[in-house]
């Protein structure tokens, strides 16, 4: 156990290391918290993986899908790893590090992904690896988080997908109430110390995962790895494609499906009146209108003490259709659609 993870369990944090989560007692989200005021959430869920060498950005921009080039230093993307087939392997948030660059993705995909891009190394002067220095993930959400960045002076990015430096550590703003801290591991107990002292309120994974949820933010897992094209996620409509980059793994599949201009399949926010026991990525979903066969498939599920609230891959055609839809099975609990912070294309 890690000086991070000890702090945490003297803190009253419970893990469960299979489902690489955490929470503080409540195996559900603080909606009401997230809602009106500030949670801070160790991202145990969150694996690193860091590229350094002189071609570190040729070398990524030639496999992802995101223009990696033209990625600033003070600037953060959404990006992603497709299969031949255009199939999403993971998806990243990706910014430059302490050398080279850092990736971001689901801690159950990353020792898999990092063996995957090694293989594409060859002769090319770059090192994907896990971080020499042990770092961590710290997020911050909710009206407040701002104003607790403030609060405990570490930096605040004024826009979406910006980063700022400063005291040994970086933030970065992925959504107008979500911020992500980049931290060494050793320092990152005074982190979340100083942001709970500062208002916020320590929470688990779940939290996380519920804002992630309401902000339109998916991640791919074990269970929906080569699941979705990027489009079926969103990513066209949150910055995680190039359209005017050169070639990459899928891109021939993800050009084609944009130029068709339609979609058949795209991620939806729904919720539950009631909490949805053993849900996870990769349960599909129905409707009575199309026979017996799955019309989508469960991306991200967040419980609720009243409820649960999920991201979803639907056919598009059931959406403008109207027609019910239900988890699990035909006739299992029904889903309820609710806004996302963006538009989906008609």
């Amino acid at each position: 156990m890690s000086s991070w993870t000890e702090y945490l369990a003297r803190n009253g944090a419970k893990f469960a290391p299979e489902a690489f989560s955490v929470d503080f007692g409540a195996p559900y989200a603080n909606a009401d918290t997230l809602s009106n005021r500030a949670i801070a959430v160790p991202l145990l869920h969150l694996g690193l993986i860091q590229a350094t060498g002189e071609e570190a950005g040729d070398f990524l921009h030639n496999l992802l899908s995101s223009d990696v080039t033209h990625l600033t230093a003070d600037a953060a993307q959404w990006t992603s790893f497709s299969s031949a087939q255009g199939r999403m392997l993971a998806n990243f948030l990706l910014w430059h590090g302490d050398e080279g660059y850092t990736l971001a993705l689901a801690a159950d995909l990353a020792p898999a992904l990092l063996e995957k891009l090694s293989f594409y190394v060859l002769r090319t002067k770059v090192k994907p690896a896990i971080p020499a220095t042990e770092h961590t993930l710290i997020g911050l959400a909710g009206p407040a988080a701002a104003r607790c960045l403030q609060h405990a002076q570490l930096p605040s990015p004024e826009s979406d997908m910006t980063l700022a430096t400063g005291g040994g550590l970086r933030v970065i703003r992925i959504a107008p109430r979500m911020f992500v801290l980049d931290v060494a591991a050793e320092d990152a107990p005074a982190a979340f110390d100083a942001l709970c002292n500062a208002g916020a309120t320590g929470s688990g994974t779940p939290s996380w995962r519920l804002a992630a949820i309401r902000a339109g933010l998916p991640l791919v897992t074990t269970a929906t790895k080569e699941a979705f094209v990027a489009q079926m996620l969103n990513y066209d409509l949150i910055g995680g494609i190039s359209f005017t980059k050169g070639c990459y793994p899928g891109q021939e599949i993800i050009a084609r499906t944009q130029h068709l201009g339609k979609t058949k399949r795209r991620m939806y926010r729904i919720g539950f009146s009631t909490h949805l026991a053993g849900f996870a990525p990769g349960v599909p979903l129905f409707s009575p209108e199309f026979d017996l066969l799955p019309v989508g498939s469960i991306v991200g599920y967040a419980p609720l003490l009243d409820g649960a609230e999920a991201l979803a891959v639907l056919k598009t055609e059931c959406i403008e259709a109207g027609v019910e839809i239900h988890a699990s099975v035909p006739d299992g609990p029904r889903a309820e659609l609710l806004e996302l912070p963006y538009e989906i294309p008609a």
